[in-house]
């Protein structure tokens, strides 16, 4: 059978997988061999969205996904720097003349596969861009006006009604040429970084697969249950193997639906809740589609230049998990410890930031882009815009979370606080309930409450009010 092309590069960006993998799989179809590859940015030291966990993550993905090519007879090439300078050296070292990839759903992404597509145009390079990030693309879930959704619930309905596409099946064998050498797989010294010490999850394809059966057979049947509740495990855990594309959203999607038609009526709801989540990641993919200011500006025009503290010491304090707010601690500890966070607790630290210390939500946006191994710039920059109440479908301004009141709806025995927070290991959990007496510690060694929530909320209500005055 002939084929379209005589070598393509694959270049592989956020799909480090070789099951269900849709653009590998034409690619192979359609052209005599491909070059995998992988291109390392370019960075060094410290970067705005990114750190060492994500990074130290990222690099185990690699050797994962190399590993995995190999099983094919393939192999990963690696390069670093300029993507469109290295994928050019690349073509010219190769003699490749097709070039496929998946499409990036963030503006820098964007900004550079446009280069790249310019200089394969240049050097008569044929290139396909395919989507494979999502169930479907932002411009498939429209309203009936065809425009974008500013509002969760018309958009999950209507995402939820379309037919989605079924897994492709896995490849078997692909063809890559000998030629041409790799650097060395990466290490955090590639970006000049070093180890922060946390604790992360095992990367790679194979571990993904077993986060998700586990998470099918004994979490996603209780979901809408325990999703709230930060002291058992009651998410799934698979953010980050969406980020990385260690998971196919398509597999994952036929799975869940297939159990849910399984179970009895009663655990449906648990199935469907839990739908509805990748659904909320796709709409956030819409959100930054069709407003790529999102990640300089407010969503909400009206919201725009807001008057926000200056950070200080409490910044800090919050960044350490030492502002007094058991709650709160628990959440930054657990962050800087495993580079992850339970989403409930994402809301409680983002709106105490926000509405208790009146600090920038952009400020708190980076501080988990770099430490999160889950960091998904859509995602984040909605979650934090909805806890600021500037966001697409925001909790509004007045709506402002008591974190002691939160304690007591979803960690009321403090199990949760205890795991992350050791020298309140042995304090009655019904202190964690209300702010401590007359301003003392709640323990020795553990810091008064660095502001008063009631206070703090009054004064959000007072600046929020006064702003929307200002509009008229």
């Amino acid at each position: 059978m002939s084929r379209a092309h005589r070598l393509a590069i694959y270049w592989y960006r956020r799909d480090l997988r070789i099951s269900d993998h849709k653009i590998l799989r034409t690619a192979s179809q359609e052209c005599e061999a491909v070059l995998p590859c992988y291109i390392l940015s370019s960075w060094q030291n410290r970067h705005h969205w990114t750190g060492a966990n994500r990074q130290q993550f990222l690099c185990e993905c690699l050797h994962s996904l190399d590993a995995n090519l190999r099983t094919l007879g393939s192999r990963l090439v690696i390069r670093q720097g300029n993507a469109v300078e290295a994928l050019r050296q690349l073509i010219v070292e190769s003699g490749a003349d097709a070039l496929y990839f998946q499409r990036d759903p963030d503006p820098f992404g964007k900004t550079t596969e446009s280069a790249v597509e310019r200089m394969c145009g240049e050097m008569g390079v044929n290139v396909q861009g395919m989507h494979d990030v999502s169930l479907h693309r932002p411009e498939e879930i429209l309203t009936g006006g065809q425009l974008p959704y500013r509002v969760y619930t018309p958009y999950s309905k209507n995402w939820l009604a379309q037919p989605k596409e079924p897994p492709v099946p896995k490849l078997t064998a692909l063809s890559t040429p000998a030629l041409p050498a790799s650097d060395p797989l990466p290490s955090l010294s590639s970006w000049g970084l070093a180890s922060s010490g946390a604790t992360l999850l095992p990367a790679g394809e194979k571990a993904a697969r077993q986060r998700f059966r586990s998470a099918l057979q004994e979490k996603i049947a209780h979901y809408a249950d325990r999703r709230d509740l930060p002291a058992i495990e009651g998410t799934t855990r698979i953010s980050q193997d969406l980020r990385f594309g260690l998971l196919s959203v398509r597999s994952m999607y036929e799975a869940i639906h297939q159990a849910m038609i399984d179970a009895p009526a009663a655990v449906r709801t648990n199935h469907h809740t839990y739908l509805k989540e990748l659904a909320w990641r796709e709409f956030y993919f819409a959100i930054l589609h069709f407003f790529p200011e999102v990640l300089d500006l407010e969503f909400t025009p009206s919201w725009r230049g807001l008057s926000w503290d200056e950070p200080d010491e409490k910044l800090v304090a919050w960044q350490q998990g030492r502002t007094g707010f058991p709650i709160v601690d628990a959440g930054m500890r657990e962050l800087l410890a495993t580079g992850h966070m339970h989403n409930r607790v994402r809301m409680i630290v983002a709106m105490f930031l926000t509405k208790d210390l009146h600090y920038d939500w952009r400020i708190g946006e980076s501080w988990f882009m770099q430490h999160l191994i889950d960091g998904e710039i859509a995602s984040n920059n909605g979650g934090w815009q909805w806890s600021a109440g500037t966001g697409a479908d925001a909790a509004p301004y007045f709506r402002i979370q008591n974190p002691w009141s939160q304690t007591v709806r979803f960690d009321p025995q403090g199990l949760y606080i205890k795991r992350w927070v050791p020298e309140l290991a042995h304090v009655p959990a019904k202190l964690f309930h209300t702010p401590p007496a007359n301003g003392r510690p709640i323990a020795p060694d553990y810091p008064r409450p660095i502001v008063d929530h009631n206070v703090e909320r009054l004064r959000t209500l007072d600046i929020f009010q006064k702003h929307k005055e200002q509009q008229r």
